[in-house]
């Protein structure tokens, strides 16, 4: 979400006009709202979250394999 620093608030991108622009004020966001784009798309999954989801599935296999031995 863009900040405007001289409203002080943060403005959704669908309600800033055509050009990127505060509805209040008409200062330049859209330099903001790129920025914001190219970090999420740059964002990646932590090595801890992959694996924890390994241990989960080992787990759930070895389950599994006891509850038919």
């Amino acid at each position: 979400m863009p900040w405007c620093e001289p409203c002080a608030r943060y403005h959704a991108p669908s309600a800033l006009d055509s050009e990127g622009r505060c509805p209040s004020c008409g200062s330049d966001l859209s330099e903001q709202t790129e920025r914001a784009r190219n970090a999420l798309a740059e964002e990646r999954t932590p090595w801890h979250f992959k694996l924890l989801v390994v241990a989960l599935i080992v787990y759930l296999v070895w389950r599994f394999v006891e509850l038919f031995a």
